[in-house]
């Protein structure tokens, strides 16, 4: 009886254990079949992105990992070793880790992960290196004819507002009349960029030998005396741009360098050789390279402007500072047309290389339209229109705000290289602002996309240009606070306009070129073309002399261009406004254009 009760008590335990195993071993089969199907594949994913294989996947590594995951569902089949079974799916991703991942890397491997491929090396590294010596040039220019006209012979910056309207923008038409014919003549476009960009190399060379040297021959300064003294007041500046014509001719010249060299031929160059995801990848960071330019530029602006201290008695300084700054435009732009000319080649290369195996995309036959024409159809468009209020609404903005700052800092700065000076110090300011601005530029077009890029600078235009008008008009109540800082009222008003000016410019830089050149990406060649033209060359003059034109009616008005801030202000207000409708608008047009271009891609893919 004493066996049988033993013998039925191991029974009872052994059932007992029995079911437990069985329970544990489910329970446990259940755990860890959860567990392959939630982490499993976070280890091959984890593996695969550390080892690069997101971005790039060779068979033989993609074989490994499939390997190993099939071992993993083989364990699955032999419940009667579920724990030696876990062991080995284990072992097999421990293998995948160890074979794959590499979670020990080296610095310059995770380096190499970020530099762009070889393919695109071949076309982000001249544009940038053509946009480094373009900005450089526009520097130098910019701050050159600021000098020039501000602090020629009765003169100031009360002829800024004329020189907009009645010199710069009848060019600027004149310049994208003769660019469509350009466009209609040569099918290559590195011809028209060729015609585009040597006349004015020549122009600055001749200005700095010839024009300049002579100047006092050749400004009709007692003719213009004598007609001053028979007209009002009024007439003053409009007579300053004949008076002193060859300086006018100079500040359209170097005006136009922006709008034609930077913004026309360039990007549309950039638009060209690059895919949209290169766009939005590089677009913003082509300003890294280009605005160190600034900061290069405006220091070398600086030094030559220093030099008037180490000339013999009797020699002109600004003569020999003019023959220094017009010496480094011409050496950066033979270097901007030889890595023009090289980049045309390697794309050419490249685009013969990557057409083999394609079907060929059918070619839209290119219609020649005339001027008026060109004006009807880029009326009916309303994206062109939206991308020219875009760039009007630039325009008019800094002009409005620049002409009160910049007749503040001739007040403070009279001498010319006084003057030269300050503004070497100002682009390279700019210039280091925009390096801050590019690279957060990249990432809000990564994380909040091409709409709210493009609010940024109108928002930044419109807050730091009210703040700046506040200033001026109620500069009397703030006295006590200039007397605090040690300062005085007049470069109290130049430092804020300054700072102003710093951050529209980098904002503009980083921010809106990109965005507007993004725009013209999904066009078609025409409207690539002659709506470029069209937006670049007169919309950027048309904004710049739609505020000169503003601020002459307001002077005309009230009588002094101090008296005419409130009205300024409250004319800025209302322009931003406008600015930010019509970026909300394109934005919504150019989100639907890439999806129409996308996928029509999708129709032309390699056969």
């Amino acid at each position: 009886n004493q066996l049988k009760k033993e013998s039925s008590e191991t029974a009872h335990q052994i059932n007992y254990r029995e079911k437990f195993n069985i329970k544990f071993n489910s329970h446990i089969d259940t755990k860890m079949r959860l567990h392959e199907k939630l982490v499993v594949p976070l280890l091959v994913l984890s593996a695969m992105s550390v080892s690069g294989l997101l971005i790039r996947c060779p068979s033989s590594t993609v074989c490994r990992v499939t390997t190993h995951v099939k071992i993993l569902k083989i364990g699955d089949l032999q419940g009667s070793s579920a724990i030696n079974n876990r062991l080995m799916m284990s072992t097999a991703v421990a293998s995948v880790q160890g074979d794959d991942a590499s979670p020990k890397r080296s610095f310059w491997q995770r380096a190499k992960d970020i530099v762009p491929p070889a393919s695109e090396r071949k076309k982000i590294i001249p544009l940038g290196l053509m946009f480094f010596c373009i900005l450089f040039n526009y520097t130098i220019l910019r701050d050159t004819k600021d000098v020039l006209v501000i602090t020629a012979p009765k003169s100031g910056a009360e002829i800024i507002p004329f020189i907009k309207t009645y010199v710069n923008l009848p060019a600027a038409i004149a310049f994208t009349a003769l660019y469509s014919k350009l466009c209609d003549k040569f099918e290559n476009p590195e011809k028209v960029f060729y015609i585009c960009t040597i006349p004015f190399l020549i122009f600055f060379a001749l200005f700095a030998w010839v024009i300049f040297p002579n100047a006092g021959t050749l400004h009709p300064h007692a003719f213009i005396d004598m007609i001053s003294a028979r007209l009002p007041l009024g007439f003053g500046a409009p007579l300053s741009i004949i008076r002193n014509w060859s300086y006018a001719v100079f500040y359209v010249m170097a005006e136009m360098w922006g709008s034609v060299v930077a913004s026309l031929l360039f990007w549309g160059c950039a638009n060209e050789v690059t895919t949209v995801d290169e766009a939005k990848k590089y677009y913003p960071l082509f300003g890294l390279g280009a605005n160190v330019s600034l900061i290069v530029s405006g220091q070398y602006v600086k030094y030559v402007s220093k030099l008037r201290t180490t000339l013999a008695p009797g020699v002109d300084p600004w003569g020999v500072s003019l023959r220094y700054l017009m010496g480094a435009v011409l050496g950066s732009g033979s270097v901007m047309l030889a890595v023009y000319y090289n980049l045309q080649r390697t794309v050419s290369k490249m685009k013969s290389e990557s057409s083999k195996g394609m079907a060929p995309a059918p070619k839209k036959k290119k219609v020649k339209m005339g001027m008026r024409e060109s004006a009807k159809f880029l009326m009916n468009s309303k994206y062109i229109r939206d991308l020219a209020m875009l760039v009007i609404s630039y325009g008019m903005c800094i002009n409005i705000v620049e002409v009160t700052w910049k007749s503040k800092l001739k007040a403070a700065f009279p001498n010319p290289n006084d003057y030269s000076a300050f503004m070497g110090n100002f682009s390279s300011t700019t210039g280091a602002a925009t390096l801050i601005m590019m690279l957060l530029g990249r990432t809000i077009f990564q994380k909040f996309g091409w709409r709210t890029a493009a609010m940024v600078t109108p928002a930044m235009v419109g807050v730091t240009g009210l703040g700046f008008f506040a200033l001026i008009v109620f500069g009397s109540s703030l006295a006590p606070l200039t007397a605090a800082l040690g300062t005085t009222p007049i470069m109290l008003a130049v430092l804020v306009g300054a700072a102003q000016n710093i951050l529209s410019k980098s904002s503009k830089y980083s921010l809106f070129d990109p965005c507007k050149e993004m725009a013209y990406i999904p066009l078609d060649q025409d409207s690539k073309t002659k709506g470029k033209a069209a937006v670049d060359v007169i919309g950027n003059p048309l904004g710049k002399s739609g505020g000169s034109m503003i601020q002459q009616v307001l002077i005309f008005a009230v009588g002094s261009l101090a008296a005419a801030t409130p009205y300024l202000a409250v004319i800025l207000g209302g322009l931003v406004f406008m600015w930010f409708k019509a970026a909300n608008s394109l934005a919504t047009q150019f989100e639907d254009a890439m999806r129409v271009d996308e996928t029509q891609d999708e129709l032309y893919e390699p056969a």
